[in-house]
């Protein structure tokens, strides 16, 4: 939890100048017993008007002075508790955010989601709390017992003993309820994750009639959270009681020896009443730290959650001086290139998805990449913008190793389109201006006539400035396509990435798209990944995968002579011969 420095020396002053406004308010209330005992012993007991009027208007203005100081303090720490939580929450997303995809596959998204709103909300409750408590109420204990000794030594058997068994029964609690509470942590990640997969998926579940199973898994993993919560509580039940009744029996115990004493003249009664209200004192302090201890203990398994995403360590090494890529053009390479997807625990990694890939597309080629379902083509396409990094081999663009150039300016020349076509909640023209933000509209119209977008677009009453929903669900999936496209081909980039972007497409539209981009994309390094042939076969080189494995090589009409895996694709799906300079 080393990263909680950072905030510490942050807020540091800030949170001195409230424990000072707080010890103003502690001292004002010990100062409130011993005037009460000396107005009762040395104005009423004596009948001296003067005395009680001159300690009353003390204790008034005693009394006003620690009102004021209990209002500005919690003003401040309110005020540097929320700043605390703007800014982890910041930084737990800035982190978040620098993932590589092989770190961000070690987390399940709802936990990450979970560790940036509810975690952090414990850890600021916690932060806000130690300037509002947990230094008060130790305060307050040591300030009363020191008064209440000042008072009269020879009670100081009676807080000597108390004060252990409380210190005691606290610990044991707390011992007993932090392992309970990183389960309730861990029950609630779950529950979201559960709940947010239920929301992604919810028209496949209508579709497939899966209501009832989506209701018995949730209703599992709210049972388990509602479980992790009744052990905690089971642990916690007779944590308040057992404190309220050690400090009782410590009252009792000064009323009852300090009556004795006060019958013998070695005490007067208004100390009594001192004494007592020191000891209510120590015990309200008590059970505000006792929260605070609950508190501590969630604070602790939240704190331990974030520093989990913290120090994760990112296996993907920077060069410390990157070099920069020439705009103007890209060639890749890939020279025995081989990869596995590392286990979320990092201990093993699964069988090669790649095996000694290696190719050459030069700058402006159009480069095709097929084969089946899990040969590994949307793997390949994701080591160029550098997603992941290759188990073996090397990858070149112009010449340079990817791991020397600036990632940063390197991936500012490549747009890549996803299988699944991502969109934002915002108008069509925000979603395709995202793709290059300082794009005018006539680029944006341009990019999607291209993507042959703009049609569809400008039936819609509000035209481009229509509003799409959570993830464009109001768009149809060949809609969302052409939107996807149309906002990689905004940014003019200089390799464009499709990978499998059109399958939802007609085949009239694709191959208008297909033709607009040979006009528009001229000069563009495009590297298509498809199932369909159809997609690829104007490309300058195709790329055959079989299961990770390079199974050809060539121009559309060498690999029907030296393939037979891809004629044998070929004739599948076309079902005819063309002529061999096709």
């Amino acid at each position: 939890m080393a990263y909680l420095g950072k905030y510490f020396k942050k807020y540091g002053f800030s949170f001195f100048c409230t424990l000072f406004i707080l010890a103003c308010e502690a001292a004002c209330d010990l100062s409130l017993p011993t005037l009460m005992a000396n107005v009762i012993d040395k104005g009423i007991a004596k009948r001296d008007l003067s005395v009680v009027l001159g300690l009353c208007s003390l204790m008034l203005f005693l009394t006003a002075l620690g009102a004021v100081a209990a209002s500005m303090r919690n003003i401040f720490s309110n005020h540097i508790s929320q700043r605390f939580g703007r800014d982890l929450r910041s930084d737990l997303f800035r982190k978040i955010m620098s993932f590589s995809f092989e770190n961000a596959d070690r987390f399940e998204t709802g936990t990450l989601i979970t560790r940036t709103t509810n975690d952090v909300t414990q850890l600021q409750n916690f932060f806000n709390g130690i300037m509002r408590l947990f230094v008060k109420a130790p305060l307050l204990i040591i300030g009363s017992l020191v008064m209440a000794l000042s008072v009269n030594p020879g009670m100081a058997i009676v807080p000597a003993v108390i004060i252990p068994a409380v210190i005691v029964i606290i610990i044991f609690n707390l011992r007993r309820a932090y392992p309970r509470f990183r389960q309730v942590q861990s029950a609630l990640d779950r529950l979201n994750g559960t709940m947010r997969e239920f929301l992604s998926g919810v028209r496949v579940v209508k579709a497939f009639n899966r209501s009832e199973y989506e209701e018995n898994r949730f209703s599992y993993v709210n049972q388990d959270l509602s479980g992790a919560f009744i052990s905690v509580m089971r642990v916690m039940a007779g944590f308040i009681p057992s404190v309220l009744l050690t400090i009782n029996l410590g009252i009792l115990a000064v009323l009852w020896y300090g009556g004795f004493r006060v019958n013998a003249g070695e005490m007067r009664t208004g100390q009594i009443l001192a004494f007592v209200n020191y000891m209510t004192q120590i015990l309200f302090s008590l059970i505000m730290l006792s929260f605070i201890f609950n508190m501590l203990v969630r604070a602790r398994a939240s704190a331990e959650r974030i520093g989990a995403v913290f120090n994760t360590s990112e296996k993907m090494i920077y060069s410390p001086y990157p070099i920069l890529i020439n705009r103007e053009s890209l060639r890749i390479e890939f020279e025995n290139v081989s990869f596995s997807y590392s286990s979320k625990d990092r201990e093993s990694v699964r069988e090669q998805v790649l095996q000694n890939v290696s190719f050459t597309c030069m700058a402006g080629m159009s480069f095709g990449i097929i084969g089946a379902t899990g040969s590994g083509k949307s793997t390949l396409v994701s080591l160029i913008p550098r997603f992941y990094d290759p188990s073996s081999g090397h990858i070149f663009a112009n010449g340079i190793d990817i791991r020397d150039v600036d990632i940063g300016s390197f991936r500012g020349n490549i747009a890549f389109v996803p299988q699944k076509s991502v969109l934002f909640t915002g108008t069509i023209m925000e979603n395709i201006r995202w793709g290059n933000p300082e794009a005018s509209e006539f680029e944006v119209f341009e990019a999607a006539k291209t993507a042959q977008a703009h049609d569809f677009i400008t039936e819609f009453p509000e035209g481009y400035n229509s509003i799409l929903g959570r993830g464009g669900v109001n768009l149809s999936g060949g809609q969302k396509q052409r939107l996807a496209i149309a906002r990689a081909l905004v940014r003019k980039p200089v390799v464009l990435i499709m990978d499998d972007c059109t399958s939802a497409l007609d085949a009239g539209t694709e191959t208008r798209l297909r033709e607009a981009l040979r006009e528009s994309a001229r000069g563009m390094t495009c590297f298509t990944i498809s199932q369909r042939l159809t997609s690829v076969l104007e490309s300058d080189v195709i790329l055959l995968l079989d299961s990770g494995k390079q199974a050809g090589l060539g121009r559309h009409s060498e690999l029907l002579k030296s393939s037979l895996l891809y004629s044998e694709l070929y004739h599948s799906q076309i079902g005819y011969e063309v002529p061999e300079d096709a």
